[in-house]
């Protein structure tokens, strides 16, 4: 009964979402990864174009709300809180929430190599969706998108810790007198214009987490997190 009652849930939230569109070749387009495209020749595109204009839509709204939210804050807060708020994870648990992953137009050899739940894709696709909302709609339908779905804490996320987790793990292992974090790239996929990092982090020669990016600077922000989080946890 609870398994139906989630899966109805799904379907009412992904109807939701396809509804706020008058151009439903938009949603489609939003949700299509260039692994289908390969595929399927000359049906349609990717979304990577849809991805690369919500990714500046994304940044702009939750500028422009912030700035408007935290007026006595100064530039450094903000964009640390931004990091916060516009990172892989979170707009990979957006999709998750949407299950926008059983939904996805991915090739077979994507899919069977865990693309539906790979958070880099996922996030990815919820920055095609915003891009695809603007097109479709103007910037107030991008605007709600992103406020209802990643914007809704934002009070609770101002209270949480605002350093990046680089700099966390910094501190962690210096409390611990290790040496400082060494990152390495150890995959590197995707043309110029849409490249994907693999980026490993290592303390005292040991492998402490790992991370993925569309650039190096990402990736290593994702690696730090890996390490942090798993090193907080076991205590270590």
């Amino acid at each position: 009964m609870a398994y139906w009652v989630q899966y109805i849930k799904i379907m009412t939230d992904i109807k939701i979402l396809k509804n706020k569109f008058k151009n439903a070749d938009l949603f489609d387009l939003s949700l299509t990864h260039r692994s289908w495209v390969n595929e399927h020749k000359g049906v349609r595109s990717s979304n990577e174009r849809l991805e690369f204009l919500g990714d500046a839509i994304l940044e702009f709204i939750v500028s422009k709300e912030l700035y408007s939210q935290y007026p006595n804050q100064e530039e450094g807060y903000l964009t640390a809180l931004r990091a916060n708020i516009v990172n892989t994870v979170s707009l990979s648990e957006i999709a998750k929430k949407l299950d926008l992953g059983s939904i996805l137009c991915l090739s077979k050899g994507e899919e069977e190599s865990g693309g539906r739940t790979n958070p880099s894709l996922l996030a990815d696709t919820v920055e095609a969706i915003i891009g695809a909302l603007y097109i479709d709609n103007g910037i107030k339908n991008a605007e709600e998108f992103i406020k209802e779905n990643l914007l809704i804490d934002l009070d609770s996320r101002a209270s949480q810790p605002l350093k990046d987790f680089k700099s966390r793990l910094q501190e962690l292992v210096q409390s611990q007198s290790l040496p400082t974090p060494k990152y390495q790239v150890v995959e590197e996929s995707g043309p110029d214009h849409n490249k994907k990092f693999v980026i490993e982090v290592t303390v005292n020669g040991k492998s402490w987490g790992r991370g993925e990016g569309k650039n190096k600077s990402m990736a290593e922000q994702e690696a730090a997190k890996d390490g942090f989080k798993s090193h907080v946890d076991i205590g270590s």
